[in-house]
């Protein structure tokens, strides 16, 4: 067999736990390494997501998975750590800058390794370990609604306008921060509502307590400033969350009678992106098999492709007109509706 008809190695995908390995360092040793995630996965990853390049031809999906499935398992015990190990941190040095710049890292942690983790474990039956874990690290990231509102609603409403993930169109991702976070939550709500589940039973209001309840025990053993920390970490990875959200669905549409298919999420192929986000950019496969682990995702000719990875593609989405410049030449023609910025 060629090595373009086999698989990748399995070994490429232990390069996710860079960056929670290094984040895990800067925190326990303080000082300048306290910065040591920003400047990984913001500035060091975009160049090597577009220095690593795509497959071509792309190498098959492995049929069985080997030592795969146990990494999404490796990345939990490191986000356990990174988050011990920032609450350590905040203790030692109180309000310095050395613990906001160690809370923006484990931040950034928590939003590209716990929440792509608890996405791939969400797929999974209730109170299964794999379900359990993931309620752990979103609990790290204060957003234990996600689940549900993402495999209950997400996936049937995608590329629709009830779907508050899916940014229509000529809308600047700032907008969509502030339609999507609260959007979500509200369709959690209802879906837990809907469910029978209704007043002091929703299922969001009891996740929503738990919550408060960690902080508050965070603010009464250990300090304010620990406390603050893990809030301000959480809306770090959830800033992070929704950016992925926006470059996953932009611009894409369908009316509500129309299947799922591989044209509602943008695809991509970069190497950097794949191999440290447990597949993640090959997004449309997701959509149309989402019992499907990580190594069994395969691209799809036929989906719209992003003109870089996930990473690449950050700085130019936090500006409008430059994301529009780089995106609109490779947008699907007409969609049905268009939103003002």
């Amino acid at each position: 067999m060629s090595s373009s008809n086999r698989p990748e190695a399995w070994s490429w995908h232990l390069l996710g736990l860079i960056a929670p390995g290094v984040i895990l360092y800067g925190n326990l040793t303080g000082g300048i390494w306290t910065l040591a995630g920003v400047i990984l996965l913001l500035v060091v990853y975009p160049i090597l997501d577009l220095a690593s390049g795509v497959a071509r031809p792309a190498c098959p999906p492995r049929t069985r998975a080997g030592p795969l499935d146990a990494i999404p398992y490796l990345h939990v015990m490191l986000q356990l750590a990174v988050i011990t190990a920032l609450l350590w941190r905040v203790q030692q040095d109180g309000n310095a800058w050395t613990t906001w710049a160690a809370t923006l890292s484990s931040g950034i942690n928590t939003g590209t390794s716990a929440i792509v983790v608890a996405h791939e474990l969400g797929h999974s039956r209730p109170l299964t370990l794999r379900w359990w874990l993931a309620r752990f690290n979103l609990l790290t990231a204060l957003y234990l609604h996600f689940t549900m509102e993402h495999n209950r609603h997400h996936h049937p409403a995608v590329a629709t306008a009830a779907d508050p993930a899916s940014a229509p169109r000529d809308r600047a991702f700032w907008r969509h921060l502030t339609r999507s976070v609260p959007g979500q939550f509200a369709s959690a709500w209802q879906i837990s509502n809907n469910s029978g589940r209704r007043g002091p039973a929703n299922s969001v209001l009891h996740g929503l307590l738990v919550k408060v309840t960690l902080v508050a025990l965070l603010w009464l053993a250990l300090s304010w400033w620990c406390a603050l920390a893990i809030i301000v970490q959480a809306l770090v990875a959830v800033f992070l969350l929704e950016y992925v959200n926006y470059i996953q669905h932009y611009g894409l549409y369908r009316s509500p009678d129309q299947p799922v298919s591989e044209q509602h999420a943008w695809q991509s192929e970069a190497r950097w992106s794949r191999w440290t986000l447990l597949e993640l950019p090959l997004h449309p496969a997701h959509h149309l098999e989402p019992s499907l682990k990580f190594w069994q995702l395969k691209p799809s000719a036929d989906a719209p492709t992003l003109p870089a990875g996930y990473y690449a593609l950050f700085w130019p989405c936090l500006f409008p007109s430059l994301w529009r410049r780089w995106i609109d030449p490779v947008l699907p023609p007409d969609p049905l509706i268009t939103e003002t910025t």
